[in-house]
């Protein structure tokens, strides 16, 4: 609550924007403001059809009498999916238009939720198959619809940090009040009723899409083959854009690593764990750290500098679990840790809106996807004969090489400041001189 007050009190205000070329108007606030709150409310609403879900997928297939290999094989195939597909459908989302990309996000969450009311393996694996392609659409065609649509209205761009912010603030919330309502209603219903409240949240926020959302695209003469070819460019002749993926390959998967891992690690000397609690408590600290960021970020903090701190302090905590296995204190590291990853999640989009092409933005945003999901599928399929203290070692130096790749990113941007500065001063040398010889003739 006291972040989140300190962060409230500091919204953008027309005097802040000193570089824009064009003036902040009352008009202009509250044209941005309408915008906002239009995305945060799709974005709220896709999120918690996510995580009404989310609690309630191993609980049915285990109520459906599969086996625990089983189980595992139908999670594997989630993210396989989306390592397989998620490049070519974010390809789709920069050529065929980010919108559309949206709706498709819609449409097949909601066909995965159809496939849970069948107690069948293979229909099941086919529904994984599309929840794990929607993941991708989830995590790349909202942010580079919002990203081109902020600057076309010409809202200043640092704006985008507010948007962000308020983005992660309120999945945070809105992931507590869905483990509420899947809790309800699969009391009352059964275990497929939370894929059923999701269904119906899905094609809500579609239609609100459909709509009050207008049509953008990255590049739409290009074909996918193009727009592979030009992404892949872009990563190999940009250092800033290769360490940006791996800084969020890195640290996600890490962060997925550790929601599959933080249950047996408390479970040591606690067998019986109040897991709502601790998942609330989880969300309210990733809601303190979006605060936080937009508290840095408003007291001219800049991400790309903090973020390394911020990289540190998430490995130490991660840590913990290697050297002790005292309930509080594993408890206070992982705290912290997802204070961390609240202050990311914001600080990584803004990065990615200043750094990554637009053309290729939701084609780049899925490269990144790549190696996380490989390190993701790899450690599902050899977790089990691995021990815990083993699982946290690997997140540690995964998040130790984010904190080497985000100082390697911040010297690529140097590097490139200098690159500009040196091309600004030729150009102006050679003006000179010609004026003067000019001026001499």
């Amino acid at each position: 609550i006291i972040t989140f007050y300190l962060s409230r009190n500091q919204e953008p205000k027309q005097n802040e924007n000193k570089e824009a070329n064009y003036p902040v108007t009352i008009e202009l606030q509250k044209s941005y403001k309408k915008f906002k709150n239009n995305y945060l409310f799709v974005y709220i609403i896709m999120n918690a059809a996510d995580w009404v879900q989310g609690a309630y997928v191993y609980a049915l297939y285990d109520y459906y009498g599969f086996t625990r290999g089983q189980i595992g094989f139908l999670f594997v195939a989630g993210f396989a999916s989306s390592l397989l597909f998620g490049t070519f459908i974010g390809s789709i989302a920069d050529t065929w238009g980010r919108k559309q990309n949206c709706l498709m996000y819609g449409f097949l969450y909601a066909l995965s939720c159809i496939t849970k009311h069948f107690n069948s393996f293979e229909i099941l694996l086919f529904g994984r198959f599309l929840g794990g392609i929607a993941t991708s659409l989830l995590y790349s065609a909202f942010e580079s619809w919002l990203i081109y649509e902020h600057h076309k209205r010409k809202f200043p761009a640092e704006w985008l940090s507010s948007t962000f912010s308020a983005a992660i603030l309120f999945n945070g919330f809105v992931a507590i009040l869905s483990g509420i309502l899947a809790n309800l209603v699969k009391d009352y219903f059964g275990f497929v009723a939370p894929f059923d409240a999701s269904f119906i949240l899905l094609i809500f926020g579609a239609c609100v899409i459909f709509f009050s959302w207008d049509e953008n695209y990255g590049e739409a003469n290009q074909n996918i083959y193009q727009m592979f070819k030009q992404a892949f460019d872009s990563v190999k002749q940009d250092e800033r854009i290769l360490m940006i993926g791996l800084i969020q390959s890195l640290f996600e998967g890490a962060m997925y690593t550790f929601v599959f891992m933080w249950t047996p690690a408390l479970a040591v000397n606690e067998p019986n764990l109040p897991h709502g609690w601790i998942f609330a408590s989880f969300m309210v600290c990733i809601m303190i750290g979006s605060s936080l960021f937009k508290i840095l970020v408003n007291n001219q903090y800049v991400p790309e500098n903090f973020l390394k701190v911020i990289f540190l302090i998430a490995s130490v905590n991660l840590f913990s679990p290697v050297i002790t296995d005292s309930p509080e204190v594993l408890m206070l590291s992982f705290l912290i840790f997802e204070i961390c990853v609240g202050i990311f999640w914001p600080a990584i989009s803004v990065i990615r809106s200043k750094y990554v092409p637009e053309q290729t933005r939701a084609t780049l945003m899925n490269f990144f996807r790549v190696p996380l999901n490989i390190l993701v599928v790899g450690v599902l399929l050899n977790v089990g004969n691995m021990s815990t203290q083993l699982v946290f070692s690997f997140c540690t130096t995964l998040l130790f090489i984010t904190f080497i790749c985000q100082i390697r990113l911040l010297n690529a941007i140097e590097k490139e400041k200098f690159k500009q500065q040196s091309k600004t001063n030729s150009n102006t040398n050679t003006n000179t001189n010609t004026n003067s010889n000019s001026n001499s003739n």
